[in-house]
């Protein structure tokens, strides 16, 4: 008999999620950056290992509820996956604890009363120079004997990692496969090059555009031994098109060299890259443009 169940990876922003995703499965499929909200999505990766198939979904960071529209729908787009899911790894940064911590932890809670089992997995404790600081900040936890356990390790190093992902399959249920073997994620590729470059947009100007751009795929067609795609970066105003684009188009064409190498390594296919910046005033305030761009969709 196979087991087969889903596991939502929770917690509050830039605490490891998915870092801890793309270990899980052995392959990048959610991006990371060292910047707050940088997972916008529920992106689903699915992990199978001989009689078990395990379906994570990585979220974007709970936090205490932001003003914009974009941090509503963040917030809802998180909150909605754990009622819906078999297993909940909640995961905190090792020695940060802080309210956004908190608030994830009170909608883990209510999920876990609904009957839904949870790990709490202390991350990135390689960061931590002065173990003796780890022990009581595990002791100082909130507690919960809904709590299966708790679980130091590192996404970025895999230490743990292993003893998770055991304990968390012994808890999915005797079910049927959902998904071939083979499949690593439901999300389309056109949906995982918008990614990737907007990965590369939020590694090279978080300090000038933190959330004020999207990226949504206009082309994306399969040729001979090439893909061809074409994505618009779409910003909130005239003056940050330029930031964009950088001095005689230099800030551009490195986003889209390093966009590039990152698709061919994903798609193991070349890829033939266009970029170009449109302006879409105050996209992260208006719901309707928000769900015109492929936010709030599960």
């Amino acid at each position: 008999m196979t087991r087969c169940g889903s596991i939502a990876i929770v917690g509050r922003p830039n605490v490891g999620k998915s870092t801890l995703l793309n270990r899980l499965i052995g392959q990048k499929l959610s991006i990371t950056a060292h910047k707050p909200q940088t997972t916008r999505h529920a992106i689903l990766g699915v992990k199978t290992s001989d009689a078990v198939q395990a379906i994570y979904m990585d979220t974007p960071g709970i936090h205490l509820q932001g003003k914009r529209a974009l941090n509503q729908v963040l917030n809802r787009t998180a909150a909605s996956t754990l009622f819906d899911v078999d297993v909940i790894v909640l995961v905190v940064q090792a020695c940060a604890w802080n309210p956004d911590d908190q608030r994830a932890f009170d909608l883990v809670l209510k999920a876990a009363r609904e009957s839904i089992p949870f790990f709490i997995f202390v991350n990135k404790v390689d960061h931590v120079d002065d173990k003796d600081r780890l022990l009581p900040f595990l002791a100082g936890l909130p507690q919960s004997e809904l709590c299966h356990a708790v679980i130091p390790g590192s996404a970025r190093d895999g230490t743990a990692v292993d003893v998770l992902e055991k304990a968390v399959f012994e808890l999915l249920p005797e079910a049927p496969f959902q998904f071939a073997e083979d499949d690593l994620t439901d999300r389309s590729s056109r949906f995982l090059a918008s990614e990737h470059v907007r990965e590369q947009l939020t590694r090279m100007l978080s300090a000038e555009l933190p959330y004020a751009l999207t990226v949504e795929i206009e082309e994306f067609v399969e040729e001979e031994a090439l893909l061809r795609i074409s994505a618009v970066i779409w910003v909130e105003k005239s003056s940050q098109k330029g930031i964009v684009i950088g001095k005689k188009g230099q800030k551009l064409k490195e986003v889209g060299s390093r966009s590039r190498q990152s698709m061919e390594k994903l798609f193991g296919s070349k890829v033939f890259l266009s970029l170009y910046v449109r302006v879409k005033e105050g996209w992260a305030d208006d719901e309707r443009a928000l769900r015109s761009l492929g936010f709030d969709e599960q």
